[in-house]
Formats: C-alpha cells, structure tokens, sequence
C-alpha cells in the first residue's frame, strides 16, 4: 500500500566532494514526514558529512561540492536561487556539543525569531519563548529564570535550550549530529524521551554513535561505510534481519 505522504526529503544520486576527495558516493533515500531516521556507522564513514548536506551547512567549508539532487518537499535545495537563511530555518540543527549564546536564557531563544523577523513587540517573543522552552521539556526549570545566563545552566539543559532556540523559528525538519554525546546516561534519556514527543509535530534525522541509541528512537536507519550508504530500512529489520552482511557484520560488533 503506497503511503499517504510524499517524503519530505528525496536523496537522488547524491556526490559529495572535499576538494577532489570524493566523500559520499551516490547516495540515495527517502526522508519521511514526522518520523525519526537515524544514520549509523564507524567514525569517519560520511554520516556527519551527509547531515550537513541537508541543510548546506557543508557551504562554510572551502573546495567543497555536490552533484546529485536534494528536494525539499520537491524543491532541489542547491539551486543557485535557494535562499540559505530561509532554507536553515526550515531545516534547523543540533549540533554535538551545546552550544548556548552567551546571553540570557530568554534571549537565546529568542535570537532566530528576532533575526528573521517572526517577532518584535515583547508579548510575541515571552509566547514564543515559553511555547520552545515548553517543547523543549526546559519550561519548569527555567520559567523564572529567564534573564540568568544560559552558560550556567547544567549540560543536559543547555542541549535542551539549543533545541528550543531551534524551534523557536519554526522549523520543519531537525537535524541533530550526535546530540548526546557529550551528555550523561540521565541526560541522554531525556533527550531520547523528548525527541519521541517532537517526532509528532517534527522530521528528525539524527546521527548517533550509539546503535542501542538508534534502535530506541528511530523508526528508519541507514548504515553508512566508506561513503556509501550500505543499507536503510525500518530500524527493526535492519537490527533484527539485515539485508546486508556487512550490516549484520557492523551491529553484531565483528565489523567497525
């Protein structure tokens, strides 16, 4: 039976290039709406490079280039008229290591909508503000809090906050490069916890290290190794029957 939706992100024959370094080799998948799909494999293997891909965050590097398509809801996301702002605010992201502002609570999240102009007068902003942080699962500890540093907050709260700046304008897809990593187990579960809240409004792509990680939150996976992207299923047929050897070889722990 066909699915309802269309995907929101379509990958056709995507190359990525570092220079003359080819990085990723015809890649091809689907992103579907309001699940997760998470992106596995050893240190090195293109799954970061690929993440970044989907929002030209990979711009920023020198020498970098792409061949192949990307589409946005059909909308091919290097082409030259494609608008980087708007485009990064459609497609928002996480990135390893939180990264908070060096202002106020309410000022961090506050700082996407004031740049792009969703809101000025004070009463949008104080709705915008508790609506992310709510989201975010931050909106007790920090309610009244708000004009206290958002460095001081504990690691996990910091993580949770740069999701809330994220959300705060709006996007439709998130996209989170190793989130957890540099968070404790307690921490780590409360993301994990919040991400399956956000996949009902939210598409989420996360790259993950951590294969018990992908298993609990993912409803997709795809392995990537030397590049390529070697498989990408449902999560539970890729950890319970792989198609591949290679990924039967990486999740039992004999490969990688």
């Amino acid at each position: 039976m066909p699915d309802a939706e269309p995907p929101i992100i379509q990958v056709r024959d995507l190359d990525f290039f570092y220079g003359p370094s080819l990085a990723l080799s015809k890649i091809n998948l689907d992103i579907r709406r309001r699940q997760v799909t998470a992106l596995i494999g050893p240190s090195g293997c293109g799954k970061s490079t690929f993440l970044r891909c989907l929002n030209r965050m990979n711009d920023t590097i020198p020498g970098t280039r792409v061949a192949g398509q990307i589409l946005l809801e059909g909308m091919d996301i290097y082409a030259p008229e494609v608008d980087l702002a708007h485009l990064r605010q459609r497609v928002g992201m996480v990135f390893q290591k939180p990264n908070p502002f060096p202002q106020t609570i309410f000022d961090n999240v506050v700082f996407g909508p004031r740049a792009v102009g969703l809101a000025r007068q004070r009463a949008d902003l104080d709705e915008i503000v508790e609506r992310s942080l709510t989201q975010a699962a931050l909106w007790d500890v920090v309610k009244d809090h708000l004009d206290e540093d958002a460095q001081s907050l504990a690691l996990g709260e910091q993580q949770r906050l740069c999701i809330a700046r994220m959300l705060a304008v709006k996007p439709e897809v998130i996209l989170m490069d190793e989130p957890c990593s540099a968070l404790d187990p307690i921490a780590t579960l409360e993301i994990e916890e919040l991400i399956a809240e956000l996949k009902a409004q939210y598409t989420i792509v996360i790259v993950t290290h951590n294969m018990q990680q992908a298993a609990r939150v993912s409803d997709e996976t795809g392995l990537f190794w030397l590049g390529e992207l070697v498989e990408f299923s449902p999560t539970q047929r890729m950890f319970t029957r792989p198609e591949q050897q290679l990924t039967e070889d990486y999740i039992t722990g004999r490969m990688g």
